[in-house]
């Protein structure tokens, strides 16, 4: 597979070796000699100087290059092209740390440029961090001026990928002040049969600070050809103040998948999860799900999932019964650095309490990708609606009826590590609009955390 990465850098070199670095050649008699005593110092201007790096890094002269890439940190106007050729030379004396530091700092100044996307996508599939060069092949087989032949090479190398990775797995540590830990309502009071009672300070929204830490992973075990058995598993934990509040949930689904001969991807997976609040198990049990996923043309990928659980619920057993759910999803890379995505769902939750059962309908719209100087950002918006099959008649004669409106933005630097996390900060918002007051919550949540990606 290294020569199939290889083919894609050998290619593209060829194409843009002329134009990549000298877009504007200076001419040879501008070049300034001086001759003293038989020794001749040669003066030329930076863009004069960046001609002949690129003519030595092609020649493959790389000693002879590396003073004037030096050099050339003396012209930061060029620092892209000094950064892309430094990258070049690094990836093919195998120093691929340095090769990947270097492509990387390309990204930052230009993410539309996939060249340089394509070249670190094959300095990442060296160093074994595949489902990183799987990302930036995506991006960058968005491209359409890629020749053909590289396309195609593309998705070569990305059929081999996902039939090769074995594992991966992220974590993150991080603080989160939150406007409503306990996800309830701002109201005083409430009218029960009509007549109005004080809510305890218990059952209203409080606020704290909480501490995070959250892991996700998965592992593939190859079967045979086409076929593989894969555990994916999460868990996320956020500490409040006492114990009132904390938030635990956890997740493991394992399954067959199919990987079919147009690369579409089919499994399905048992699920066992969890989800406690303040101590107490407030739903869990078994389930299973099933997934399909394709990637199309130009960047384009469909998806779906269906998902069915059993709920047991320590709170009540009001709350236990099965939930339904169905998601797709469609999403596209735009200006080669950009993903935008949407999702249309629905849900039901069919409990033994028929004035807690509901059925949901919403759709969720995202943005997300690389920007300049390094950054990753995303903004995502849901909005559903809620219909709940009997009244709670003791708070309303009419069945509950929710409008629930989410936003999400999120900002990164994974140019910046330190022990290998990357700090980012995340900004939540949700609130239910209905009927019944009772129910009627707004929260905000701001995380600032470090994440790493293996």
């Amino acid at each position: 597979m290294r020569s199939a990465s290889s083919f894609i850098r050998r290619v593209l070199f060829g194409l843009a070796a002329a134009t990549l670095v000298g877009l504007s050649p200076v001419p040879d008699s501008v070049t300034m000699k001086d001759c003293t005593d038989g020794v001749c110092t040669v003066r030329m201007t930076a863009p004069q100087l960046l001609h002949a790096a690129e003519q030595a890094v092609l020649a493959e002269r790389y000693d002879e290059a590396r003073p004037m890439l030096a050099a050339l940190s003396n012209a930061p106007e060029l620092s892209m092209e000094r950064h892309f050729l430094s990258g070049y030379m690094a990836s093919q004396t195998n120093e691929l740390k340095t090769a990947e530091s270097e492509f990387r700092a390309v990204l930052r100044d230009r993410p539309d440029m996939t060249r340089a996307r394509l070249e670190l996508a094959s300095v990442l599939m060296r160093r074994g961090k595949t489902a990183a060069a799987d990302h930036h092949y995506r991006l960058a087989e968005q491209d359409a001026d890629l020749p053909p032949e590289v396309e195609q090479t593309i998705r070569q190398v990305r059929g081999y990928i996902r039939s090769k990775r074995n594992w991966t797995f992220n974590v993150t540590v991080g603080l989160a002040p939150d406007s409503n830990i306990n996800s309830a309502t701002d109201a005083q009071t409430v009218a029960i049969f009509g007549m109005p009672f004080q809510l305890s300070p218990d059952a209203r929204r409080k606020s704290g600070v909480g501490q995070t830490v959250g892991a996700n992973g998965s592992v593939r075990l190859r079967l045979k050809d086409g076929l593989a058995m894969v555990v994916d598993a999460n868990g996320q934990f956020t500490n409040q103040k006492g114990t009132d509040a904390d938030d635990l949930s956890a997740l493991i689904a394992a399954g067959p998948e199919l990987t079919m001969k147009n690369g579409a991807r089919v499994a399905i997976q048992a699920v066992g999860y969890t989800r406690s609040f303040g101590g107490r198990v407030a739903q869990q049990g078994p389930g299973v799900r099933m997934t399909y996923q394709q990637d199309l043309s130009q960047g384009q990928r469909i998806s779906t999932l269906f998902d069915v659980r059993k709920i047991n619920s320590h709170f009540s057993p009001a709350y236990e019964g099965t939930t339904y759910a169905g998601y797709f999803t469609y999403e596209r890379v735009i200006h080669r650095s950009m993903v935008a995505s949407a999702t249309l769902y629905g849900r039901r939750d069919d409990l033994r309490t028929r004035a807690y059962s509901n059925t949901e309908i919403g759709a969720n719209f995202g943005l997300g990708g690389e920007l300049p100087k390094g950054i990753n950002a995303g903004l995502s918006a849901g909005i559903s609606r809620a219909l709940f099959d009997d009244p709670l008649v003791a708070l309303d004669p009419d069945s509950r009826k929710d409008w629930r409106f989410s936003g999400r933005a999120n900002v990164g630097l994974r140019s910046i590590r330190v022990l290998g996390f990357s700090p980012s900060a995340t900004y939540t918002f949700t609130k239910t609009r209905t009927n019944v007051s009772l129910y009627r919550n707004e929260r905000h949540r701001l995380e600032f955390s470090l994440a790493r990606y293996f």
